[in-house]
């Protein structure tokens, strides 16, 4: 958090303003209704607008899909007791680093995006399982789970979604157009 000075009008000389800090995208969880809702499945007209929507969905929909990945992999381990307690601190680490943090992850200086921090959990993830000897188990699980991700993605009708606050935010509060023919003074 920076401190920046300011003495501009409404001001007072030597008021200090904070402004709040900066981050790299992070993981929001999406209502779960709003992901199981099965009004807004719609098959694609196009390869291309099923790619768009592919796109957008993965982008919006991140957090719900590494949760339904992780629970495809959790059912395909029930009778691996062994590889159920690996499963169990991996998914600590997945709710440390992933789900429940507030803030971005910062190594050496340097902010780790949500994407490397999902891929870098995934690799770990399936390497450790992998180690316990249920590679068939766990990669079957997850084509099981890439094929459902890839289909409700695919499906997933994307005019509903907003990416961005503002956009939430406008939605809300009206949908007037802004003026831009403002006449100088």
């Amino acid at each position: 958090m920076s401190n920046i000075p300011t003495a501009g009008y409404g001001t007072l000389a030597g008021a200090t303003a904070t402004t709040p800090p900066t981050t790299t995208s992070l993981v929001t969880p999406r209502p779960w209704r709003e992901f199981l809702d099965f009004s807004a499945l719609s098959r694609p007209s196009s390869y291309d607008d099923a790619m768009i929507r592919l796109r957008r969905n993965l982008s919006y929909f991140r957090y719900n899909y590494a949760a339904v990945t992780l629970l495809i992999v959790f059912l395909s381990l029930l009778w691996h007791p062994i590889s159920m307690i690996v499963f169990f601190l991996l998914l600590a680490a997945w709710f440390y680093f992933y789900f429940s943090r507030h803030g971005p992850i910062v190594v050496f200086n340097q902010t780790l995006d949500d994407r490397t921090v999902l891929g870098v959990l995934a690799v770990i993830t399936v390497v450790a399982l992998v180690s316990t000897h249920v590679g068939l188990n766990v990669l079957l699980s997850l084509i099981v789970a890439v094929v459902f991700v890839g289909l409700h993605a695919a499906f997933r009708v994307t005019e509903d979604l907003f990416l961005d606050e503002e956009s939430r935010l406008l939605s809300v509060v009206g949908t007037q157009p802004l003026r831009t023919n403002y006449t100088p003074i």
